[in-house]
């Protein structure tokens, strides 16, 4: 069965049993400070185990692209040396939202695999939670009778907590969960060990392949257990493996899943899968890298050097590395595979297809800049081996090429190990831990439970309309991190505070009470359908009333900036084309930042034209406009533009000034002259084909003009306040190049005539053509200087000094035959008299020069010179 028709029936499966087909939320979480990423189905669902928000269907089927790299769920490491691992997954999954309960999401996964998919009943095992006792759980007899009516006793079989009882992190939902495992093994495999002695024993051929999660506990911050008032149905099925059982494989990388993109690599390197495992695990690395990194490009996420950035370029730098060293191929060549991944995947997931160009782009890109770090590193390390005299290298060194310039210690462990070297392996690994521990005390965050102070309904947000309202607590807790230190987090019946999302910052304030006390809210945030405000005090009284204002001044400044980037985005597509898209913003009080996708460097014509457009529209004083609760498809109809890697409802929020139209939930000014004017101040390349706008607007602009009329007017004063200011630089710039020019004469001259003397001055010492004289040059004219005398003269020994500014300088040539004949080395020369000045220096063999805070120590260093000279010759 192809995977194609899998994923559908999988779906239709579920939609005939009314579950509503839902899209895949974006691989890149963007309102979740727990997640970077999405690493399983339920993500996109948290709010409603919470009960934080209500669905809009109880009973939701999808196919979730899904990333574990980073935190609890990391399998980086393993991907590639095993056949069954991966980054990017798909989790096939049902949910039910205080619906049905472990009686259905029993019957029916049985049903699928069974009736639908044919899998037969004799080759699948399930597991069931055993209880803990730490938490006070007993066996889960439930899950078990229902499983008693469909399968064999014997095939059923109990779990511990680690592989049987599923949370989402150290607080939150969680529950029991009961696990299906296939058996794909041979007949004779299976008549030497049963399958149940293999379940959950990383068994290539013995896997999970579905774990359905009875969510019916909350785990509180301090360890226990409460019951949920609602209980939730959570699935996931690995698609990849259940590609590997309906296509009769024993690999997931043997299925049409991955095929298309290996032979594709085969094509490409000339290389063949199934000859070697190390040439295996590289293409099985390379096809599993190749689409976490594309999907998550597609879905608004760059490589870069930090956060989730620098988790996708982690990577892609492993893909390259495994092409580099094993498939021994060192120019770029993975970018190629996304027209194959796009071809393959676009039907589920049509942003593959509309991303391609940009993914192939960006990913070209870091792997021209990897392969020159490789290419770095391999010097650094040929320098390291060539320093050693003990065949063994410093593990700090290999941890400053690992951590310094991104050098894989993997990789230089094989070459130092080719090469007949050792790695101090330990320290290295100290010098990891260290960093390891610095980032996690960087990031580790602790928090107390929710206190429920106020009722518990929906929280309203009436920021659009107000700025300021009457409202109350409804729960706080207590959050402490060492970045930020301790804080609270309040949550509101109602707000006026935006919080932060769209690329938009959140909103600050301040709380009033009724006794003139204040809490001033720092930040606002929303995590789970929540609107966070964050605080450094709580209010005295936690059931009293209060109102609730948002810092006005800054709020008007951020929204004019807001309004800014829509037109900024309409100004781009008009000047530069429709192929133009927003891939991010980060818009705050005092400026705006905006990224497109473009292919080349906007040139001085297009910026003004752009700048142009969006004043334009600001002298037309264009009104705000609105439709808060349209329907996706109707504003797309209408020609909404719908921003790039951000999730959309059914209901969605039009904004509108003139002609510009986008999908938008910001805040923003009621007319585009609040604006006063839009200034570019930089334009830049952020990856290839991503350029970066950065912008000004309103008081910032005021502030900005203002500063370079006050600059203006200083140059009109020191130039006497000409008539024609522009005319009068130019005529200084023609005199300063012709004094320039005057000078250069003045100094070659100079140097003609301190030629003349130190060659007059030349002293034959033993057959050394030797001076050493304090002259009035700098450091290059010295160079110059000892250069032409030495290629006039022969067995030429010349020191000089000079000072400048304060500083000591000294220069040393020595003629090559001087060099080799009598074993001079013009560095350890420089080193030694450098002492004189208190500086250090040194060169090549035959010039080298020294610097120092001593002009006075000159003529030591030049009667030393001459002593050593002396020396040499008697």
């Amino acid at each position: 069965m192809k995977s194609i028709l899998l994923r559908r029936q999988f779906l239709e499966f579920f939609h005939s049993k009314s579950h509503a087909i839902v899209n895949s939320a974006p691989i890149v979480l963007k309102d979740d400070p727990t997640l970077m990423f999405t690493n399983a189905g339920m993500n996109q669902f948290k709010s409603y185990f919470l009960g934080n928000s209500e669905p809009k269907s109880v009973r939701v089927t999808n196919s979730q692209k899904c990333l574990r790299v980073s935190g609890k769920h990391n399998d980086l490491e393993e991907v590639g040396k095993d056949t069954y691992h991966h980054t990017m997954f798909e989790m096939l999954g049902n949910w039910s939202f205080g619906d049905y309960f472990k009686k259905e999401a029993i019957e029916w996964a049985w049903e699928f695999l069974t009736e639908v998919l044919k899998i037969s009943k004799d080759n699948l095992y399930v597991t069931i939670f055993e209880g803990d006792e730490a938490d006070g759980l007993e066996k889960d007899t439930v899950a078990y009778e229902y499983w008693k009516a469909l399968v064999e006793e014997d095939k059923i079989l109990l779990g511990n907590k680690k592989d049987n009882f599923w949370e989402m992190g150290d607080q939150g939902p969680c529950g029991p969960a009961s696990e299906i495992h296939v058996d794909i093994r041979t007949e004779e495999e299976k008549a030497k060990v049963p399958g149940k002695d293999l379940v959950n024993q990383d068994h290539p051929q013995v896997v999970e392949i579905w774990n359905l999660v009875f969510i019916q506990y909350n785990r509180k911050a301090n360890g226990s257990l409460e019951t949920l008032p609602s209980r939730h149905i959570d699935t996931g099925m690995g698609f990849e493996r259940l590609c590997m059982v309906m296509q009769d494989k024993t690999s997931n990388y043997d299925t049409d899943v991955f095929t298309p993109i290996i032979q594709s690599i085969e094509n490409i390197t000339g290389k063949t899968y199934g000859k070697t495992e190390e040439t295996d695990i590289a293409i099985r690395v390379i096809a599993d890298h190749v689409r976490a990194v594309a999907f998550a490009i597609a879905d608004g996420q760059l490589p870069s050097s930090t956060g989730a950035g620098y988790v996708i370029r982690r990577i892609l730098r492993r893909a390259i590395r495994y092409g580099f060293t094993f498939l021994d191929v060192k120019t770029p060549f993975i970018f190629q595979l996304v027209n194959v991944l796009a071809k393959q995947m676009g039907e589920a997931f049509p942003e593959i297809l509309t991303q391609a160009e940009l993914c192939k782009n960006v990913i070209r890109e870091e792997e021209k800049s990897f392969l020159r770090t490789l290419e770095q590193g391999l010097g650094m390390l040929d320098n390291l081996m060539e320093a050693s005299s003990s065949k063994t290298i410093s593990g700090e060194k290999a941890f400053e090429l690992y951590d310094t310039f991104g050098f894989p210690i993997d990789l230089t462990s094989l070459i130092l190990s080719e090469q007949g070297y050792k790695l101090d392996f330990e320290a290295f690994q100290k010098e990891l831990s260290k960093q390891k521990k610095r980032s996690k005390d960087a990031a580790e965050t602790s928090s107390s439970d929710w206190t429920e102070v106020g009722s518990s309904g929906a929280e309203v947000f009436v920021g659009y309309d107000q700025t300021e309202v009457q409202t109350q607590l409804v729960k706080y807790r207590k959050v402490t991190s060492k970045k930020e230190g301790e804080q609270y987090q309040l949550v509101l019946s109602k707000t006026p505070f935006y919080p932060e999302g769209g690329g938009q910052v959140g909103d600050r304030g301040v709380l009033e009470f009724k006794d003139g006390s204040k809490v001033y809210i720092l930040d606002t945030k929303k995590e789970n359908n929540q609107i966070i405000h964050f605080s450094k005090t709580l209010p005295k009284a936690l059931d009293e009333e209060f109102i609730a204002k948002v810092d006005v001044s800054r709020r008007q400044k951020t929204a004019a900036n807001h309004t800014a980037t829509h037109l900024l985005h309409q100004a781009l597509r008009q000047v530069l084309g429709t192929h133009v898209e927003q891939k991010g913003s980060m818009v705050q009080a005092d400026y705006l930042r905006f990224d497109f996708s473009h292919f080349s460097k906007l040139t001085a014509e297009e910026l003004q034209a752009v700048e142009d457009f969006v004043n334009s529209r600001i002298e037309e004083s264009l009104s705000f406009e609105e439709e808060r609760q349209i329907a996706y498809d109707a504003a797309i109809e209408k020609g909404a533009i719908a921003l790039f890697g951000e999730k959309y409802g059914d209901k969605v929020r039009l904004v509108k000034f003139g002609d510009s139209m986008e999908l938008c939930g910001g805040t923003h000014v009621n007319n585009t002259s609040k604006l006063w004017h839009f200034i570019i101040k930089n334009e830049s390349s952020v990856a290839s084909g991503i350029r970066r706008i950065e912008a000004i607007t309103s008081e910032a602009a005021k502030a900005f003009l203002t500063k370079e009329s006050q600059i203006l007017d200083s140059v009109k004063s020191i130039l006497n306040q000409p008539q024609d200011i522009l005319k009068s630089v130019e005529s200084l710039q023609e005199e300063n190049l012709n004094l320039k020019k005057e000078v250069e004469q003045l100094n070659q001259l100079k140097l003609k005539q301190i030629k003349t003397e130190l060659q007059s001055e030349l002293q034959d010492m033993g057959g050394v053509n030797f001076v050493s004289q304090q002259v009035d040059l700098d450091a290059g004219a010295m160079k110059d200087l000892a250069f032409q005398i030495g290629g006039e003269q022969e067995n030429v020994f010349i020191v000089l000094g000079s000072q400048a500014q304060g500083k000591a300088l000294l220069a040393c040539y020595i003629s090559k035959s001087l060099v080799d004949s009598e074993g001079w080395n013009a560095g350890k020369i420089i080193k030694s008299l450098g002492k004189h000045i208190q500086g250090g220096g040194g060169g090549q063999a035959f010039f080298a020069t020294a610097g120092g805070k001593n002009p006075g120590g000159i003529p030591k260093a030049l009667e030393e010179a001459k002593s050593l000279v002396e020396q040499k010759s008697t």
